[in-house]
């Protein structure tokens, strides 16, 4: 009798314990029948984990590549500063968000007086001093469409930046040459 009771007592725990995978089992022998076998991988517990909120890709702006699908930095970029103007209302608001953006975007190589000494300039080609004569003399225009589109060393922001946040930072570096210009 007492081995009788120890063996039921043993069973009991080895249905216990099996009980959880085998209606796991069951559960995904069902899913298979109504659900597309994408093999390997068949349900949620099994996927690779992908974060889409780690990678911004924005489409690029209507005037980054010219008509004739040829792209000529230099000749587009005098077109452009000459035809664009800033749709932006020179605010606070605007100030700000392009203050905000150049820390984040900027810094690294104009560094954060705007001098062209960021920390990165030991490994590239100096920038140039945006408080300068040279660069205030330039357009809003040319200020937008070379940080959309890059220049000679400068890489283009334009997948980085959107074309509202490149105004506010227009907006910002005025701002700035006028408060202070060198």
């Amino acid at each position: 009798m007492l081995k009788f009771l120890t063996g039921l007592l043993i069973a009991g725990l080895m249905t216990m314990l099996t009980a959880a995978t085998v209606q796991d089992g069951l559960r995904d022998a069902a899913q298979s029948l109504i659900t597309w076998g994408y093999y390997p991988i068949r349900d949620m517990r099994r996927t690779v984990l992908i974060k889409p909120q780690k990678v911004v890709m924005r489409t690029p702006p209507m005037l980054s590549v010219t008509e004739a699908g040829v792209i000529d930095p230099e000749g587009d970029l005098q077109t452009l500063a000459a035809t664009l103007r800033n749709p932006m209302l020179a605010d606070t608001h605007s100030v700000n968000e392009g203050e905000r953006q150049y820390q984040r975007t900027c810094v690294p190589c104009h560094g954060p007086d705007m001098k062209g000494d960021g920390p990165v300039i030991q490994f590239y080609v100096p920038p140039p001093d945006l408080l300068a004569e040279l660069t205030r003399g330039r357009t809003d225009g040319y200020i937008y469409s070379y940080i959309r589109n890059g220049g000679a060393v400068m890489p283009a922001y334009g997948y980085q930046v959107s074309p509202e946040m490149t105004w506010n930072l227009v907006n910002y570096i005025r701002a700035r040459q006028q408060a202070n210009p060198r």
